[in-house]
């Protein structure tokens, strides 16, 4: 017979969670603000794949939002977590979304300015998320400075902003919209 498994621990009422290994800490600790501002771009990468996309981008989409949850699993790793076999980020995937930076870059412009967001909803999630994985990526930094962090977790995230603006560009050309320079 399976565990029931309830949503609501009560644990967390007076503000503090667990690490991975049992360590509790306040809910403001930087681990907590790192692996949630992943969450919340993973959720932001949800909406996007919930658009009229084409079934490729959905498919890498959904394996970059497996990656933030391997990614939300290392910055949430307490000191009682040494022993836990946690899945990483590796060289393999920051390659992989490198090589789809690559591929979509074939069939767009020459960029000669800064692109103002929008033009499409789809388009402007992009946009979103990007600058969500601009925080995340800032914020694991900072946890960098006081806790164990992977380099290849802030490599993934740097990378990931990156994908994100190449894609937004890519869906502006599937959608023929026009992307508006930024005027200075």
């Amino acid at each position: 017979m399976a565990k029931e498994f309830k949503i609501y621990t009560k644990t967390g009422d007076k503000g503090f969670t667990s690490l991975i290994g049992g360590d509790r800490v306040p809910k403001y600790d930087d681990r907590i603000e790192a692996y949630g501002t992943v969450d919340e771009l993973n959720s932001w990468i949800g909406l996007i794949c919930d658009q009229d996309i084409k079934k490729p981008v959905k498919t890498i989409l959904l394996e970059i939002q497996n990656n933030l949850f391997t990614l939300e699993s290392q910055l949430a790793k307490g000191p009682g977590s040494d022993k836990m076999k946690l899945p990483r980020i590796t060289i393999r995937v920051i390659e992989k979304l490198e090589h789809e930076i690559d591929e979509m870059e074939k069939n767009l412009a020459q960029l000669s300015s800064f692109i103002l967001p929008g033009g499409h909803p789809v388009v402007s999630y992009c946009h979103l998320a990007r600058t969500v994985c601009r925080r995340a990526e800032r914020l694991t930094i900072k946890t960098a400075e006081n806790f164990h962090v992977d380099l290849l977790n802030i490599k993934y995230l740097n990378r990931l902003s990156d994908y994100l603006f190449v894609l937004s560009r890519k869906l502006s050309k599937d959608l023929n919209v026009e992307e508006t320079p930024w005027n200075p």
